[in-house]
């Protein structure tokens, strides 16, 4: 499920912030590790966080350890996504012409309880359902319904987010239904494939708007364009944490990377003009203004030593 700019500061968490700040400054270079790893503070992380501090110092925005994973939470979040993955295989092996869109709802929701976890979305702020589906002209936040009839056609967004242990996954992929335009097609194409551009920048030490900025290139380079309002999120502790990303930014600019993060990469790529509205009878259901189609694809991304990992798919 996308997070929306106007609201992505709620999801910070002050208190677990002030806590790592307040760890670092007692910790003698002698003291075990902030990371959990049992190494002397001096040999693990004092130089990874002094380089941050040198780079906060230029007037870039950097994380705090509050939104750096450890190792074993790493581990913990890649059992979710797992499943998540797992989900959206099967619904790409069942998905077809003729389906209603609440059979995804049902096989996502089964699913996840036989595997012992929990869908993240189902009364995630009221909403009411185990996934979303988004079709057509919807940007995101779909509602899955017995009236809404997958036809030859059709694009659709599953995007599935998963709870396992208290851990969170989430990812998207879109679903082209029996005879699918070239216009459309191509669109799902380009927007799968901007994903993997902004991919190449998330990198140790570069910058989330490298990223923004690759996704947003291409994307425009071929005629299209991607909605403001909306863009990933920080998650694996939480459903939606720091730091908000959007394709709006450029190279050099937003949170500093560092290994440890783990945010989704998601556009939505709309075929014409990058307004939206939001359905005012239930308020989640988001479209596109001028009624063209929409697409969006979701990997979900850890930062490594050497460059990332897509964990979730």
């Amino acid at each position: 499920m996308s997070n929306t700019s106007k609201n992505h500061d709620a999801f910070l968490c002050p208190e677990m912030a002030k806590h790592s700040e307040e760890v670092v400054r007692h910790l003698s270079r002698n003291d075990a590790c902030w990371c959990g790893s049992g190494k002397k503070y001096k040999t693990c992380h004092a130089a990874f966080d002094d380089k941050i501090k040198k780079i906060a110092l230029t007037g870039k925005i950097t994380p705090d350890h509050s939104i750096l994973k450890t190792p074993e939470q790493v581990e913990k979040i890649r059992e979710s996504c797992k499943i998540n993955v797992a989900i959206l295989d099967r619904i790409e092996k069942e998905i077809h012409e003729g389906m209603p869109t609440s059979e995804i709802d049902r096989i996502v929701y089964d699913m996840s309880i036989e595997a012992g976890a929990i869908p993240a979305p189902l009364n995630y702020e009221g909403y009411p359902y185990s996934v979303c589906t988004s079709v057509n002209e919807q940007v995101c936040h779909g509602f899955p319904s017995d009236k809404v009839i997958l036809k030859s056609g059709d694009i659709v967004n599953v995007d599935c987010s998963t709870i396992l242990n208290g851990f969170f996954s989430d990812s998207s992929r879109m679903f082209c239904i029996g005879e699918v335009s070239e216009e459309k097609q191509r669109l799902v194409k380009i927007t799968r494939e901007a994903c993997y551009e902004g991919l190449k920048y998330a990198k140790p030490w570069g910058f989330l708007g490298d990223v923004g900025q690759a996704v947003h290139d291409y994307c425009y380079d071929n005629g299209y364009s991607i909605v403001r309002e909306i863009g990933g999120h920080g998650v694996g502790l939480e459903f939606h944490e720091d730091p908000w990303v959007g394709y709006h930014s450029k190279k050099g600019t937003e949170m500093l990377l560092v290994p440890g993060m783990i945010f989704t990469i998601e556009p939505m790529v709309n075929m014409g003009k990058e307004d939206i509205v939001t359905d005012k009878s239930n308020g989640w259901e988001v479209s596109t203004k001028d009624g063209m189609p929409s697409a969006q694809w979701e990997i979900m991304v850890l930062i490594t030593e050497d460059g990332n990992e897509v964990l979730c798919w």
